[in-house]
């Protein structure tokens, strides 16, 4: 019996690149909706170039990880928007479309004649959604950016890393395209289908990445309002819980490539940042952590004997439980605390993650899919299941690999009007 998805019969206009957006629909085309991916030769997605890309395969700009991980399970075609024909053929694409998306800088798509008025001629019960960086209005709404500059905007890099440093964020992780922006945009398209299954009309849906990341930064907003406080950096610690941080552990008796992002230099040494994160909250979990350390006569100590006398020594009682953990794996160290009751996390690399974690080998997480010109490769697996109908994981495409059963069996054109658009270069 064929397969059922949960979004069988969806089908989605897609003009999302880079991050946040892609990434949104990924989602859907895991479960089951019909991802139509608008791209085009003569401005290619950036994402297509970024790294880390397959070693030891020709350079083409159908190999970049980044890209076939956020474009799993979406047909992918190309056409040059460039040509008053292209946006005919968008506009016979709309009329059978569910939901059409975009995260373009505010007015590109209404250059086009596309905007949501234009759309809703078309075909009066689209949901039109939008992902600008800031919004469409405001004073910022001409701003550019990426999940990186939205991520500071937020707020976000300014409470992570030490106090006394400059503001660390996280990295080149662009942590808004990963987290916030998919899943508020996932959740708005999801609730716009109900609303339309149950009433037959569409909706217009502007998902602000600036707004949808603002609210991910936990308490810092409701601190100032209620207190009129600026929270920070404060290293790995919380006020409520010591310990609490991450203690180095034993390296490891191999060598591997370190480096600070994919396209950087890597720097080949002994794996040695090894890690364990624990956290300790109650009088409870103390006395099971000082257990599982064996109860060296130092937790005994006046300094150590209360949770306000072990936070004013915190420093010092870091040091003394990374004396305790260095000589130990952080898997050793966490296996020790987990069954006493403690928190505690190995602090997992890409190795760890791909290749070690046994709960995610165990699930079958990560998924490997022959590539036609990567080889294989892997991909983020599903991040929820269904029970009835569950969602698959498939293959990215290339560059205008669906060009021919796009236009052909789902927009009905001849071969004879393919090869006059390839021709005139509207398929570009």
């Amino acid at each position: 019996m064929e397969r059922k998805f949960a979004l069988d019969g969806v089908r989605i206009t897609d003009f999302s690149w880079y991050g946040a957006a892609p990434y949104a629909t990924r989602f859907l085309a895991a479960y089951g909706a019909e991802v139509i991916r608008i791209e085009s030769s003569t401005k290619l997605d950036g994402m297509r170039w970024q790294a880390p890309r397959k070693q030891d395969v020709p350079e083409s700009y159908n190999i970049s990880g980044m890209f076939n991980n956020f474009n799993t399970g979406k047909l992918g075609i190309t056409l040059n928007m460039n040509h008053s024909e292209a946006r005919d053929i968008v506009k016979k694409l709309v009329a059978i479309s569910d939901v059409v998306i975009d995260n373009f800088y505010p007015g590109a798509m209404e250059k086009w004649g596309l905007g949501y008025e234009e759309l809703v001629g078309i075909k009066a019960g689209i949901i039109v959604v939008k992902m600008p960086v800031t919004g469409i209005t405001g004073p910022y709404a001409r701003w550019r950016g990426f999940g990186t500059s939205i991520r500071t905007m937020a707020g976000i890099d300014y409470m992570t890393g030490n106090p006394d440093r400059p503001p660390i964020g996280t990295g080149m992780a662009a942590l808004p395209d990963f987290s916030s922006n998919p899943y508020h945009a996932v959740t708005a398209i999801l609730s716009a289908l109900h609303y339309r299954n149950k009433t037959g009309k569409g909706q217009f849906i502007e998902v602000a990445q600036f707004e949808s990341t603002v609210c991910w930064t936990e308490t810092s907003v409701l601190d100032y309002a209620v207190n009129g406080r600026i929270q920070r950096a404060m290293h790995n610690r919380l006020p409520h819980a010591v310990p609490h941080g991450v203690y180095r552990c034993r390296a490891e008796d191999s060598e591997v490539d370190y480096c600070a992002m994919p396209e950087s230099v890597p720097e080949r040494r002994m794996k040695d940042e090894r890690w364990c994160a624990i956290a300790v909250f109650t009088d409870d979990e103390w006395k099971a952590f000082c257990t599982v350390i064996g109860n060296p006569p130092w937790t005994t100590e006046d300094r150590f004997i209360t949770f306000q006398d072990r936070k004013t020594h915190e420093d010092e009682l870091d040091r003394l439980i990374e004396a305790w953990t260095i000589d130990k794996s952080p898997e050793e160290v966490m296996m020790m605390m987990q069954q006493a009751g403690v928190a505690a996390g190995v602090v997992q690399d890409g190795e760890d993650l791909l290749t070690r974690d046994p709960q995610l080998r165990d699930r079958g997480f990560y998924v490997y899919l022959e590539h036609p010109e990567a080889g294989v490769i892997a991909h983020d697996g599903l991040t929820f299941s269904l029970s009835t109908t569950p969602g698959e994981i498939r293959r990215a495409p290339l560059l205008g690999e669906h060009n021919e059963f796009v236009y052909r069996e789902i927009l009905g054109f001849s071969e004879d009007d393919i090869d006059k658009l390839i021709v005139e270069g509207i398929l570009e």
